[in-house]
């Protein structure tokens, strides 16, 4: 089981999974890219996109995070609506 080693900065709500998704990564794989989302390590994002991400953080508004798939060159995504509602992961071909 994954250790909780940064504080949540935010409710990421009630979580969801696409089934490409649910394909793709194992579930503790997942978990550790939600305590990552949610302590605000935004992942592979540009400096521009991790600014953004912190200024929703403090201002409210949508957050996205990417993280790599595990043993693959390809990404995914964990997003959280602006309204802390939920949160969503998904391969960018299901976006």
């Amino acid at each position: 089981m994954p250790v909780l080693t940064k504080a949540a900065k935010f409710d990421p709500g009630n979580l969801y999974a696409t089934p490409g998704f649910m394909k793709k990564v194992n579930i503790d794989y997942a978990i550790s890219a939600l305590i990552e989302h949610v302590g605000g390590s935004w992942g592979c994002l540009t400096n521009d996109d991790w600014k953004a991400n912190n200024d929703a953080l403090e201002h409210g508004g949508r957050l996205l995070s990417v993280y790599p798939l595990p043993n693959e060159s390809e990404t995914f995504y964990v997003i959280t609506e602006a309204d802390r509602s939920q949160t969503t992961f998904l391969l960018p071909s299901e976006y």
